[in-house]
């Protein structure tokens, strides 16, 4: 080899190495911001800022992305030092709206606790919104919409969001629950934070199953807020998982003896005539606020079902009233509810993040067959779609297919508290119970007549001393007494 060529070949393998090795070297880092997602309240120590990392970890040249982090200080003089990190559901909600509310949170009377915001988020940058969405939304539910163009209509918001988003340069193969899980490992590492417990609700519970699997080293226990198991195919359920949900509660109005004299056979004549009107919609005038004129609303069964699915846990004993009051043509409330469909739309803000997790991680895994049998097996709801996302949409979002192992259960031993509400049609308390059985260190509490999110039912704060008694004790099932005061609801009847 002449002298020429060995230098050449020399620079070749220098620069070579320099790939590497920033490749290798690339690591995430937090730098504080005085300028903070939300005004927090005066006697909040805290410290706030962005955890930059890669948004594809195997390519050390392409983007990086930053995700706002709260640190909040315990108000103990002698805090514990394994601290709470806490994410949220959706997927594609924020968590840093928390911020605002930290003076409520029991957990820091003992420990420090971090708030983390997802890639794709809306505090996160980039955020993946999509408002043609949200107006494609807002236009589908005005009276006037010919509901043959619906899924042209959400087929063109997903093509032109999806467009956009990545002509800006973002990769959506890698807004995914195993890339959020990487980087919350990511985060303790830059932190130093050698032990954690970790805080998890709806979707986000998907996210504690990932890190038990792949990164359970510093992870001390886990409180699952309505658990989303990574093996169910939610798409295919969760019309059967409404139907009954609604059919437990009005079970319990009709063995509740003020409810079934002020309400009898409620459940029967509802759901009969919910399935009248899937057949003979209902007609609904409503005054639309912006023109001041008279709108015609067609409800079928699937809409005035949401009665019960829009109630929350603080309006649940409302419920028998409210579907007394349809049957018995009083649409005051329908009218209400109505009303807010004229508001404009939304910002869309983290939908795409939504649609990127959804396609890449239930869709692939969902019969198809099966949720056209769903969409018209049930006669009261007949034409409601189980499916968060049409299959056309998913395939022109066009993300690729997780690996199996994303929609197979979770096998671990780190101490793990389930908390479901009983009426939750969303995330029902039967996931929680099937998941116990591969969570060999596991406790589930059922809240009496509450709904989805029970830690974060402001008006009774027991599930969050549950699971603040559980971070402190995670060796034995939390029993605060506030749990055994909470009983069947008292259903009003006027």
């Amino acid at each position: 080899m002449t002298r020429k060529f060995m230098r050449i070949s020399i620079i070749i393998l220098i620069s070579v190495n320099c790939y590497s090795q920033n490749k290798i070297h690339f690591t995430p880092n937090f730098n504080e911001s005085k300028e903070t997602t939300h005004k927090i309240p005066k006697g909040q120590d805290y410290t706030f800022g962005y955890m930059e990392v890669l948004e594809n970890r195997d390519n050390p040249d392409g983007n990086r992305i930053k995700l706002p982090i709260y640190i909040f200080k315990s108000r103990s003089k002698n805090s514990k030092p394994d601290p709470i990190i806490y994410t949220v559901g959706g997927p594609g909600y924020t968590s840093m709206r928390a911020s605002k509310y930290m003076e409520y949170y029991k957990y820091l009377d003992d420990r420090d606790f971090i708030l983390f915001e997802q890639r794709g988020t809306q505090y996160a940058k980039p955020s993946l919104d999509c408002p043609e969405w949200s107006k494609a939304v807002h236009q589908s539910n005005l009276p006037n919409f010919d509901s043959t163009k619906t899924d042209s209509l959400f087929q063109k918001a997903a093509k032109r969001c999806n467009e956009r988003l990545r002509k800006n340069g973002i990769d959506l193969n890698y807004y995914t629950t195993n890339q959020i899980a990487a980087d919350i490992n990511d985060l303790t590492s830059v932190l130093g934070i050698k032990e954690y417990n970790l805080l998890t609700m709806s979707y986000s519970t998907k996210i504690g199953q990932v890190l038990m699997r792949d990164y359970p080293d510093k992870v001390r226990s886990v409180v699952m807020d309505s658990p989303l198991p990574l093996e169910v195919n939610y798409d295919e359920e969760s019309v059967n998982n409404l139907l009954e949900s609604l059919d437990k509660l009005l079970s319990d109005c009709e063995i509740d003896m003020d409810c079934n004299d002020a309400f009898p056979n409620i459940k029967s004549r509802f759901l009969k005539y919910l399935e009248e009107k899937s057949n003979n919609p209902l007609e609904v005038e409503v005054e639309n606020p912006n023109s001041g004129k008279l709108e015609t609303f067609y409800l079928k069964g699937k809409d005035l079902i949401i009665v019960f699915s829009s109630a929350s846990t603080g309006s649940v004993p409302n419920i028998p009233l409210e579907i007394n009051k349809i049957l018995n043509n009083d649409l005051s409330s329908v009218k209400k509810q109505l009303q807010y469909l004229f508001q404009g739309p939304g910002d869309g803000v983290g939908k795409g993040m939504r649609l990127s997790v959804w396609c890449a991680e239930e869709n692939p895994f969902n019969s198809q067959e099966k949720i056209v049998i769903e969409t018209n097996k049930h006669k009261a709801v007949k034409g409601l779609s189980p499916a968060v996302f049409d299959d056309e949409v998913c395939k022109i979002w066009g993300v690729k297919k997780v690996a199996q192992i994303e929609n197979q259960a979770v096998r671990s031993d780190i101490p793990v508290l389930l908390i479901s509400g009983e009426y939750d049609e969303l995330t029902p308390a039967k996931w929680a119970e099937s998941m116990s059985n591969n969570l060999t260190n596991s406790y589930h509490l059922i809240f009496k007549g509450w709904k989805h999110g029970p830690t974060t039912n402001w008006s009774n704060p027991c599930a969050m001393q549950a699971a603040n008694d559980f971070f402190n004790k995670p060796t034995e099932i939390p029993k605060p007494d506030c749990f055994d005061q909470i009983k069947s609801p008292k259903f009003k009847t006027e």
